[in-house]
């Protein structure tokens, strides 16, 4: 599967083998069709009660799960146990519903750059193209070892680019895999970003840890349809108040990491990484592999891990996290945002996010 060239280590269950009827049935979505093709133990397909899109449940023996709308590859929820106690299962991402779609939890996020053409007669410059024209997501395969690993394989197309996401969970993490492959004549040039929205108790328990010595700059987020804050939003600057003590950042401007823990009480959105200018040099300093959320309310700790991206995203929504309710969030996850991706034809990309914990 997709997941071994990113060197999960998941071990090899025996492969799926659907059934000539099944192959004919091409992409079938049907939670039926679905688990007939590729249910097993820990994996399980279903549909939304009001007649939504299809859904998958992943499910290893120690209870922790996760859920993902099979159209968009978006996930919902990822419940871990993390504590030794029976009903010792806690809601890890952070999920708002709205009238068009549930936003917040894990998503994936692909822009294709154009080319830039020149302008004429006042038109503008063609700078970015979302991948507008992509098919839905749908499921290409699934592995379980029926014990403490299962995965699940979404695939789609957008123009000339073929692209995989693999979900995987294990008993104390989960992981999110993407490969695209250029299967035009051209290279293609991208922007892309694993995006998480985490659940904190309290906005004044929520801190990171691992970025000291790390250099970052103001920037926005991408923009997706899972966003709880759009672009516009993260940059805007919060009124001054009990948690907005500290300066103002101006966009642009580096700054590296001086403390060791990076506290998450004011609203602020940043990019941590390698300054472009920077990559240009035959040796220079990357951004931390990984880092640490720390959830003081709940004594909960979370180690994010990145392979495959440049950049580090983080971003924490202040007081505007008041219009979705009591608990606090933020936003983070490995992006490829200051410098795109480069992928020539024939060629793949793969990049990769994990949640892991050892807070058992």
């Amino acid at each position: 599967m997709a997941a071994s060239l990113l060197s999960f280590n998941l071990p090899k269950p025996a492969p799926v083998r659907p059934s000539a009827a099944a192959a004919t049935a091409g992409a079938a979505t049907a939670p039926d069709s679905l688990n007939d093709r590729f249910g097993r133990k820990g994996i399980k397909f279903s549909e939304a009660a009001d007649g939504g899109a299809p859904t998958v449940e992943l499910t290893v023996r120690n209870g922790s799960s996760v859920k993902l709308t099979i159209p968009d590859a978006h996930v919902t929820s990822y419940r871990p146990k993390v504590f030794w106690k029976d009903d010792g299962f806690e809601e890890v991402l952070y999920t708002v519903d709205t009238p068009s779609r549930v936003r917040g939890g894990v998503g994936l996020v692909i822009n294709e750059l154009a080319e830039a053409r020149p302008a004429s007669k006042g038109s503008p410059v063609a700078a970015t193209t979302a991948a507008a024209a992509a098919s839905e997501w749908t499921v290409k395969d699934a592995d379980s070892d029926s014990i403490d690993a299962v995965q699940v394989e979404l695939s789609r197309t957008s123009g000339t680019l073929e692209i995989t996401y693999v979900v995987s969970l294990y008993p104390l993490s989960m992981a999110t895999a993407v490969i695209v492959k250029n299967k035009g004549r051209k290279e293609v040039k991208l922007n892309s970003a694993i995006l998480s929205h985490l659940r904190f108790k309290r906005r004044g328990g929520t801190a990171i840890q691992g970025l000291r010595g790390c250099s970052y700059c103001v920037h926005p987020p991408l923009s997706s349809p899972f966003e709880l804050l759009s672009p516009a939003e993260a940059m805007k600057t919060e009124s001054s108040g009990w948690f907005s003590s500290e300066p103002q950042e101006k966009p642009g401007s580096w700054t590296v990491q001086d403390e060791l823990i990076t506290i998450l009480n004011n609203k602020l959105s940043r990019v941590y990484s390698a300054q472009p200018t920077e990559r240009l040099k035959a040796f220079y300093n990357t951004s931390p592999s990984k880092y640490e959320t720390v959830d003081q309310g709940r004594e909960l700790f979370f180690r994010m891990i990145r392979m495959g991206f440049e950049d580090i995203y983080v971003a924490s929504p202040g007081s505007f996290s008041e219009k979705y309710g009591k608990d606090y969030f933020i936003c983070t996850g490995p992006a490829s945002m200051l410098v795109p991706v480069v992928i020539k034809p024939g060629e793949n990309w793969k990049g990769a996010q994990v949640i892991e914990h050892d807070n058992l």
